[in-house]
């Protein structure tokens, strides 16, 4: 039996979506586990280009099934669009996805809140994708969700919706907004549930089973660790748990099941929307970051904010989620820069500070510790063997594995699925 957990351990967009695609071939069970459509994984396979949001990366392995799990929350509408982009591919999803009938679903409301809410925050925004992801999380947790098992019974759906929108209006009408009617509600989710219906099945069942039978299961995290509820850069973080434990509650799955945690991270590190971030360049060398590296997001299109490898966050990563393996991606962007630079830890006062010695405004104020390396300038795309690497740039994959404390195993050099070393 193997369970492999694959997290981001940055600020996401780490490049995730590729190692699953590269490495599900081999299981027999993908889950999704976490998160909503705020987070976006880009495939590039023989099928295509496939941005995802909702659907497991694992969905083009022949063998394996494809489960989306209760910690989950879905736009039904989002989840519909990737239905038929998969059907158009030719890619069969009959008997091989499934969706579990305690997920909660989006709602109009949930938008509409996640937007007002945070232009009510002023100068205090902390860049929400406005795709309701934290008021739907916080219905969850306040008793007045609504699940997938709700959404595909009309008569159900119905009665909790109204029971909703007695609330939900009293709070659109403070902020000065129009009520919501369900008519409307009802007839722009509709056809969602004709379709989505099919695929709903309790999953624990089979999830047991095939823990017991020794099944290959691959688990797949949206986001990253620093965007946790709990141990990101609180307030700026998202609304569930992304650590490899939470999958106890998300997916029904014991922890001590998992047998490998593989933590994904970028040559580089970027994040989207406010909060700190002690390497980030806002420089030419930032902007050559972004240009070179197409650094903007797959959910929203904003461009993301770049800087240089913060070993101090990637090494906290590896020691709090139990990160047994690296995959390190788009290492190739970095092939035409002359010295790149590694933070390998903080600095505040002249004193030497860890990440999690403080909350969000101390770490806006600490100073990254810089090693200087030299760049290879020469392209890496194409090389199949570690060996084969420049000098240069197997020293900076070497002092990567050094500072972070675990071995780096996957190697991306270019964006699709074959484009990787695995050492």
């Amino acid at each position: 039996m193997s369970v492999v957990v694959v997290i981001g351990a940055q600020w996401g967009d780490e490049g995730k979506g590729k190692i699953v695609d590269a490495i599900a071939s081999s299981v027999d069970f993908t889950i999704r586990y976490n998160g909503g459509n705020n987070a976006g994984h880009t495939v590039i396979n023989k099928f295509g280009t496939f941005p995802l949001h909702i659907i497991p990366c694992g969905v083009f392995s022949k063998k394996a099934k494809s489960y989306i799990s209760n910690g989950v929350v879905i736009d039904p509408g989002v989840l519909v669009g990737e239905i038929e982009l998969l059907q158009k591919a030719k890619i069969d999803l009959q008997s091989r996805l499934f969706i579990s009938p305690r997920a909660h679903i989006i709602l109009p409301y949930h938008k509409l809140f996640d937007r007002l809410f945070e232009e009510a925050k002023a100068g205090g925004k902390t860049g929400t994708t406005g795709r309701g992801i934290g008021p739907v999380y916080a219905d969850k947790v306040s008793y007045n969700g609504i699940r997938v098992s709700d959404f595909i019974d009309k008569k159900k759906f119905k009665k909790k919706l109204e029971t909703q929108l007695l609330i939900k209006n009293k709070i659109l009408k403070a902020f000065g907004e129009k009520p919501l009617t369900l008519e409307q509600i009802e007839k722009e989710y509709a056809p969602f549930r004709k379709v989505i219906s099919p695929f709903v099945k309790e999953l624990f069942g089979e999830i047991n089973k095939g823990l017991v039978s020794n099944k290959q299961i691959l688990l797949e995290g949206a986001q990253a660790v620093f965007l946790d509820t709990d141990w990101g850069t609180y307030p700026f973080a998202t609304a569930s748990s992304m650590l490899p434990g939470s999958i106890n509650a998300l997916a029904g799955i014991p922890p001590q099941k998992i047998t490998n945690t593989i933590g994904v991270v970028k040559a580089y590190i970027t994040r989207v929307g406010a909060g700190p971030f002690p390497t980030e360049l806002l420089d030419a060398t930032g902007e050559k970051l972004r240009s070179i590296g197409h650094e903007f997001g797959t959910t929203t299109g904003r461009p993301r904010r770049c800087g240089w490898f913060d070993a101090e966050l990637v090494r906290f990563a590896c020691e709090l989620s139990g990160i047994s393996e690296i995959a390190l991606t788009k290492l190739d962007v970095l092939d035409t820069f002359k010295e790149i630079k590694i933070c390998t830890g903080y600095s505040l006062n002249n004193k030497k500070v860890r990440y999690y010695d403080g909350d969000e405004v101390f770490l806006g104020k600490v100073k990254p510790l810089y090693k200087i390396m030299k760049g290879w300038n020469t392209s890496i795309q194409g090389i199949k063997k570690f060996e084969d690497l420049p000098v240069n740039t197997k020293k900076y994959i070497l002092e990567i594995e050094k500072l972070a404390g675990v071995k780096v195993k996957y190697i991306s050099t270019g964006p699709s699925r074959d484009a990787l070393i695995v050492r």
